[in-house]
């Protein structure tokens, strides 16, 4: 009798225990940089313990790889092949315009405080404008600020002229065409071939991509532009309809895991491996100069329209483009 009593509890143990495990939700998160990219070893597993400790462990989150190129992330998303994923507005041109609200040239603050400030804006301003449709947005984040790396030293502006460059899209795309430039557009996993290659002779991209993407091995010579030549707008985005499959209160533990506290997470991690990539950049032996105060003039002079072109454009959107670009600057550079 002891003996069929106990297999009756064990067998009672089992199935409470494989009762949990089916009931437990998986948030699938696709991802398109290298697993120890800041994105993948730093972000979305801080989501994910956060997520997991909120539900007791009934929420997990696991990254995949290679479920499509960059700029087919959102659609990844919105098909439900993926329940997650981070999406770099500049890949679908013409798309996301309010987004752009971070990239102008000049904010001049970390990532962090960009990407806070950011996330506060588009609450305020941008959401209701519903530029992410089909797609729950967890988090906006921007990288720290954009750097010109080339495979040959530049001395003046007037050298990028006719040059072959990469560029992300987005403000990038159009500071490149006020420099009379060639942009060059392939998603940022593809950039160290192109250069490597001669496709291009340099890219415009933030610090990290030295480490992250081996910039530091083809395009050893980089100019600092004071304020950043751009930052760069990135949406943390989840399928709606896993999120309406979850129970009420696991909704509430991914929303408290989500919004600023996010956004917060994922700029410290642009300010962490950019400083990364300037440090393994200088070890390598790249040439690094911050632009004179005559490049640094000139170069806000030809970018100048980038910002009123936007204004207007973001205004055809029904927001006040000016109090919302005024209030996003203000924020961060307080932060």
């Amino acid at each position: 009798m002891r003996k069929l009593g106990f297999i009756a509890l064990t067998g009672a143990i089992l199935a409470t225990t494989a009762g949990v495990a089916e009931a437990a939700s998986t948030i699938r998160v696709s991802s398109w940089a290298p697993p120890k990219h800041g994105m993948n070893s730093i972000v979305w597993p801080s989501w994910g313990k956060c997520i997991a400790d909120a539900t007791g462990g009934s929420v997990k989150v696991k990254v995949e790889y290679g479920l499509a190129p960059p700029p087919q992330q959102p659609d990844v998303v919105r098909d439900g092949v993926a329940d997650a994923t981070w999406m770099f507005h500049g890949y679908n041109p013409g798309r996301y315009v309010l987004t752009k609200v971070v990239e102008l040239p000049g904010l001049g603050t970390s990532a962090e405080a960009a990407s806070v400030a950011y996330w506060r804006i588009h609450q305020k301003y941008l959401a209701e404008k519903n530029e992410h449709k089909g797609l729950k947005v967890l988090a906006l984040t921007s990288h720290g600020a954009g750097i010109m790396h080339t495979k040959k030293q530049i001395n003046t502006l007037a050298d990028f002229k006719g040059m072959k460059i990469r560029l992300g899209g987005g403000v990038s795309g159009a500071v490149g065409k006020a420099l009379g430039l060639v942009g060059v557009r392939v998603p940022a996993p593809k950039v160290y071939e192109t250069v490597a290659s001669g496709v291009a002779d340099g890219v415009f991209m933030p610090m990290e991509t030295k480490k992250s993407f081996k910039l530091k091995e083809v395009a050893p010579f980089s100019i600092i532009m004071p304020g950043g030549v751009y930052y760069g707008s990135f949406g943390l985005v989840m399928n709606p309809a896993k999120f309406n499959s979850l129970s009420s209160s696991e909704q509430a533990a991914v929303d408290a895991c989500s919004g600023e506290t996010l956004a917060r997470t994922a700029g410290k991690m642009w300010d962490t491996v950019d400083a990364a990539g300037l440090i393994d950049a200088k070890a390598f032996g790249n040439t690094i100069v911050t632009a004179s105060d005559a490049m640094t003039k000139e170069f806000y002079s030809m970018v100048a329209h980038i910002e009123t072109d936007w204004i207007k454009d973001a205004a055809k959107k029904g927001i006040n483009s000016k109090a919302a670009l005024a209030e996003l600057r203000d924020i961060a550079r307080s932060f």
